[in-house]
């Protein structure tokens, strides 16, 4: 039997804030958040950008929202002689325009974030770039393995299996 006086009371927390944020002892666990959409696919941020909106604000972190400009057939000899001066511009340009107007139209209004638009290897670039800004976390949308997927690996798989960060993927 525990006596009264062996009881947990109020008088035994400190009587100071409890709120360990406001006062500096515990920092939010991931304070740089990046979240790599494709935009020609809404299921890869459709459900994903939400969560990292909030998280964000709730954790009071840095939001950066990467979209990479895939350069496979850009490196194909034959296909790069036939490619017009400028191309490469044209599409970081156009990238970075509905990146833009994507986030115009998903984000609350005052919301902060980092857009950025890359041109790569889809997965090595969203490495590359959480290296970059020093992120604790990315944030980003998948969907059911496809055959295909289990052959060439899709681009979330290798993000999870090779990120110095943690990786927080969201099932559409």
């Amino acid at each position: 039997m525990i006596s009264d006086s062996n009881k947990l009371t109020n008088c035994d927390w400190d009587d100071q804030s409890h709120d360990f944020h406001e006062r500096g002892a515990i920092k939010p666990m991931f304070q740089k958040i990046l979240m790599p959409i494709d935009l020609e696919d809404q299921n890869s941020w459709r459900k994903a950008l939400p969560v990292a909106v909030d998280y964000a604000v709730h954790a009071e972190a840095e939001l950066h929202v990467l979209t990479v400009v895939p350069d496979h057939m850009l490196r194909m000899t034959f296909v790069a002689q036939l490619i017009p001066e400028g191309y490469e511009e044209n599409l970081l340009e156009d990238a970075k325009d509905r990146l833009t107007q994507l986030l115009d139209d998903e984000l609350p209004d005052g919301q902060p974030v980092q857009k950025v638009v890359r041109l790569g290897s889809i997965h090595k670039e969203i490495m590359r770039y959480a290296r970059d800004i020093d992120a604790d976390l990315i944030i980003m949308g998948t969907h059911r393995p496809e055959i295909s997927d289990y052959l060439l690996g899709p681009n979330a798989a290798h993000v999870v299996r090779h990120a110095d960060c943690s990786v927080w993927t969201i099932r559409e």
